[in-house]
């Protein structure tokens, strides 16, 4: 690699330190705890298994306790295995790590299967009558929300082959498309680099190095085409026998369970976004008038509309993140502040490592970690501001436990969007140049369009290659290039101009692999940031107070009665339109901002 391509920005060796779940992959702790666990599934087994029908308010909160004392200690080792092959993908000894924490889990939960559904098999009288105790509060949100997988779980038998089958059926194929994608290399301009070295060339000004990126990435994507397509139509097939056997009415039916929301209410937002594809044209007529271009290509998406070749510093991404924060609230702030002190961060970018970011919310008794490949750019502040709100959100939530910790996907990303919009107007802010002002609210448009209507014409992709595979069978290459090209073309209209080579790029995007389901939420998300946002400044004082609380109730609550404390009502199907109208409105001051400069 080139020392252009390694342009120093201070997070060269920004790399966490994981000694607080484990201090290496042969510390004596980590195979302890290994063998600690299976020994206590078995204790708990023998102590609970026949017997939970039987159990009153006491032996019941106790049980719980035992569980989520389980549900902990495997979690610590699968956190800190995951984490730490993130950093280097290609290093056998961290696959081999990863897999066997995946074992581990498979195994744990054969073993504590029983549990769910001897607790599902209670009589709904009974059920309700432990739910309501005050002995039980700490666990009601858990304990509700549970039984309403009765009609999906199936014999403890058949759960446990399901979960022995699940470490080599989806966990291995995910694990084979992270390595595959890893390991690539992308020849661009003679030099190898990763695919995140390359997709952050796509943000460069340099037309031509973002079209040479892009044929770049086409090339590698097509070489792989074959293999991509093999783990796909496995995984999308591997997804529908369990959706068959578990009852369920559609693809997407248990993501949509998982996030607490009905299809209905999915449905509304999907249509709701769908509908407004025209400010997304209207965007992007603005975006090829301001750079000059007589047609705006996909590479051309990102393109940013005034040049800049700074680099941002690592110290000076923190202390924007940092100041914004805290300037929202000082408890926020002292949190964030924790993850740059205690090296909970890790952030260079290297050979092997996973692409992308994310934040780990390891378990409650630990703490959370974020991942990013930080290469000097302003989305690059924007993506840290992201994975530190969902690191606020997750360290809050902790005191909830391990089974109400976490919230679902659909609250999931309030605290990061919320994260980066506290930043994104800070900025907007500090800015006096119309010119640098307006060339920030077109960066932060691009990221809102990416996130609500990219995300939403990725969900229709989605649904269209999972009902093309139950009623027609495997996909081939071509099926699949179509499919995104349709769903793509949609959201795009004639305000871009999608290349031939685009079509393949439906192959790379982890998230239809892992999570099948998981992309509109980040428009859920957005959406309900943009109307959060808007309540913050017209409310008078408190609602940082009152946001903080959100944070911490983790997942203790619905959705709902959680954002509902802050003055919205997420059921209403006019809640959407509240989001969408703040997307227009930054549309329509970008467009003021372009007449002032013209």
């Amino acid at each position: 690699m080139s020392d252009k391509v390694k342009e120093k920005t201070g997070a060269e060796n920004v790399q966490w330190d994981l000694s607080d779940l484990y201090n290496s992959i042969d510390d004596p702790a980590l195979e302890n705890d290994k063998q600690k666990v299976a020994e206590k599934a078995e204790e708990f087994a023998s102590t609970y298994k026949g017997n939970v029908a039987d159990l009153n308010e006491e032996s019941m909160k106790q049980a719980l306790k035992d569980y989520e004392e389980l549900i902990e200690m495997v979690g610590k080792i699968g956190s800190y295995a995951h984490l730490i092959w993130s950093t280097n993908t290609n290093k056998p000894e961290y696959g081999k790590l990863k897999q066997e924490a995946s074992e581990l889990a498979s195994e744990i939960h054969q073993k504590l299967v029983f549990f769910d559904v001897e607790w599902l098999a209670v009589d709904d009288e009974k059920a309700r009558k432990l739910i309501e105790s005050d002995e039980l509060e700490q666990y009601k949100h858990y304990l509700e929300t549970s039984r309403r997988y009765k009609d999906h779980v199936l014999s403890e038998k058949e759960e446990q082959v399901l979960s022995a089958k699940k470490v080599t059926g989806r966990s291995a194929w995910n694990r084979y498309f992270d390595e595959t994608m890893g390991a690539a290399r992308f020849d661009l301009d003679g030099e190898e680099l990763t695919q995140q070295e390359v997709l952050s060339k796509l943000h460069e000004p340099d037309r031509d190095l973002r079209k040479r990126a892009h044929a770049s990435l086409t090339e590698t994507f097509e070489d792989h085409s074959r293999t991509l397509t093999f783990i796909f139509n496995t995984l999308l097939a591997d997804k529908h026998t369990d959706d068959k056997l578990r009852d369920y009415d559609s693809w997407i039916s248990s993501r949509n369970l998982a996030n607490e929301i009905n299809d209905e209410t999915v449905e509304v937002l999907i249509d709701s976004v769908t509908s407004n594809y025209d400010l997304v044209h209207r965007f992007y007529d603005l975006k090829r008038s301001l750079l000059g271009y007589d047609k705006l290509y996909d590479y051309d998406r990102y393109a940013p509309i005034l040049e800049s070749k700074k680099k941002i510093q690592w110290d000076e991404a923190q202390e924007m993140v940092l100041d914004s924060y805290t300037d929202f609230h000082s408890e926020m702030g002292t949190v964030t502040r924790k993850f740059f002190d205690k090296n909970w961060i890790d952030a260079a970018m290297k050979p092997g490592k996973r692409g992308g970011a994310y934040s780990a919310s390891t378990v409650p008794s630990v703490h959370p970690y974020v991942f990013m490949n930080f290469d000097g750019k302003i989305r690059d502040v924007q993506t840290l501001a992201h994975e530190l709100g969902h690191g606020v959100h997750q360290y809050l939530s902790r005191e909830q436990g391990a089974l109400q910790a976490d919230t679902p996907l659909t609250t999931a990303e309030t605290a990061s969007v919320f994260g980066e919009m506290l930043v994104f107007q800070k900025l907007m802010r500090k800015l006096d140049d119309p010119k640098e002002k307006l060339a920030l609210l077109i960066g932060k448009i691009d990221d809102t369009i990416a996130t609500v209507f990219r995300q939403v014409s990725m969900n229709r992709f989605e649904h269209a290659m999972h009902t093309h595979r139950r009623e027609k069978g495997e996909l081939t290459t071509d099926d699949f290039s179509k499919l995104w090209r349709k769903t793509q073309e949609a959201v795009y209209g004639d305000s871009v101009t999608l290349t031939e080579e685009y079509n393949l790029w439906w192959s790379y995007i982890p998230h239809f692999l892992h999570t099948p389901g998981y992309v509109y939420a980040y428009a859920f998300g957005e959406l309900l940031v943009l109307a959060l946002y808007q309540e913050y400044t017209r409310s008078e004082n408190g609602f940082s107070d009152k946001y903080i609380e959100m944070l911490r109730a983790g997942g203790s609550d619905w959705p709902e009665n959680i954002v509902g404390k802050l003055g919205l009502d997420i059921t209403q199907p006019d809640f959407w339109d509240n989001g969408l109208s703040a997307i227009e409105g930054m549309i329509k001051q970008a467009e003021e901002l372009a007449t002032k400069i013209n």
